[in-house]
């Protein structure tokens, strides 16, 4: 069964790039660009330390902090893509955030070249293809969020095919960024949301009531809420579900806690993901792994969570089919 899982061709849909970069990357781009890490960054064993929610985000901003220029984002992006092609992950979407990359003095046309760079290479080396969603970060407020998604509209490049939001679920009303995801939408720019992580069911009924969007990120606390269930089902709404994620975050105690059976068990589309892999310990294969083992499930439910994902993907259509054909074969 193990070596199926592996086999198993895999697609991701949320993952945050700056949150992908392992510490010896770190160390590595830190050391190039004459950038001095915080001891406290990183636990005895090297690894990330951090305790709390609060505490993951000062440890995210500060690993991103080694970043400088375009190469660094090419190299990230590049570590990660070829990580996951050995898991044999055949497409995947990672979020990423023109406001990280300017607090770091990077301008938007390099963070997107740099990961233009890091997409062909790792391509022509692994086969594995990669996309990008561009993200605006929640706490930063809603007229933030209308300046990032008019950059990546006036600046249009064929491997950016989505936008999104992340950061604090707390920080104003999702209503408030409808003008955000309406540039982008009306640009023909499919979206995704963070929603129903911290906040409980009315975040995603927000989303899905106020937003042009077709998926959300995280959603567990749907399960809260049947009807919400329903509305995800009969609005095609697919969430990108992230258990290592959720757990090493505290939203569950446990697996057998963890609502992501049941949810599938509604009919609503799901996809599995890491999010932010090093931070949580865990890795695509891993989810898929875990998922095997804990909600007991078989390799034809794996694989139709890959062509879940594939199906709700932002490709544009030759790529989709491609891949749909790829994953039904298996």
């Amino acid at each position: 069964m193990l070596e199926q899982i592996l086999n198993l061709p895999k697609v991701e849909l949320h993952s945050h790039l700056e949150g992908t970069i392992k510490p010896h990357l770190v160390h590595q781009i830190a050391e190039r660009n004459s950038v001095t890490l915080n001891e406290s960054l990183f636990n005895n064993e090297g690894g990330y330390a951090w305790s709390n929610f609060a505490s993951f985000l000062d440890a995210y901003d500060g690993a991103s902090s080694c970043l400088k220029n375009k190469k660094d984002y090419r190299d990230i992006m590049y570590e990660y893509l070829k990580d996951c092609s050995y898991e044999n992950v055949i497409y995947l979407e990672t979020f990423i955030s023109p406001d990280h990359a300017a607090e770091c003095g990077i301008s938007y046309d390099d963070m997107i070249s740099g990961c233009v760079e890091g997409i062909d290479d790792a391509e022509n080396d692994f086969g594995i293809i990669g996309r990008i969603i561009v993200t605006c970060v929640r706490h930063l407020g809603p007229k933030q969020g209308i300046d990032v998604a008019q950059q990546m509209v006036d600046n249009p490049h064929p491997y950016v095919v989505g936008f999104g939001m992340g950061g604090d679920e707390l920080a104003f009303t999702l209503k408030d960024f409808a003008p955000a995801f309406n540039i982008a939408s009306n640009a023909n720019y499919p979206c995704t949301v963070h929603a129903g992580e911290i906040c409980g069911p009315e975040s995603v009924w927000d989303a899905i009531n106020h937003l042009p969007i077709s998926r959300i990120g995280h959603g567990v606390k749907s399960i809260e809420d049947a009807e919400l269930l329903n509305a995800l089902v009969k609005r095609n709404i697919h969430l990108e579900i992230s258990p290592g994620s959720n757990l090493a975050l505290s939203l569950y105690p446990n697996w057998s806690s963890h609502p992501l059976k049941l949810i599938m068990s509604k009919g609503v589309s799901i996809s599995l993901n890491s999010d932010d892999p090093p931070f949580f310990n865990t890795s695509v294969g891993l989810e898929y792994q875990n998922s095997a083992k804990h909600f007991d499930f078989g390799i034809e439910e794996l694989k139709s969570i890959s062509l879940m994902a594939m199906k709700a993907s932002f490709a544009d259509p030759d790529t989709k089919s491609r891949l749909l054909d790829k994953i039904s074969q298996f």
